[in-house]
């Protein structure tokens, strides 16, 4: 079974760019293991629907990259990450992680 990843964003804001190009590069050679699932939050709606943290968001099997809790009162929003976008190095490193997990179950 593949792990499931969902990258949410919304086009206005300017990061979602960044990260997607981040996401590419950290899953390359890794295409067989990941499925790759991009969601276009367009509304407050949608915003509810997928319990947005904000624009953009990266979640693995679920759970999100940086472990940030679902909102309460998820909104349409660009999403603040104090130490910057993550790198493809870093989203590389967390989907091996889960994917160590996976197999060692």
């Amino acid at each position: 079974m593949k792990l499931k990843l969902e990258f949410q964003y919304f086009e206005g804001c300017p990061n979602h760019l960044k990260m997607q190009k981040s996401l590419s590069e950290a899953i390359k050679g890794l295409e067989e293991k990941v499925e790759l699932q991009k969601i276009l939050v367009e509304d407050e709606v949608s915003a509810m629907q997928f319990k947005f943290r904000g624009s953009p968001t990266l979640l693995i099997n679920g759970e999100d990259l940086l472990e940030m809790p679902a909102p309460e009162n998820p909104t349409l929003a660009c999403r603040y990450y104090s130490k910057g976008i993550p790198t493809s190095d870093e989203i590389r490193q967390k989907i091996l992680m889960k994917l160590n997990e996976k197999a060692s179950l």
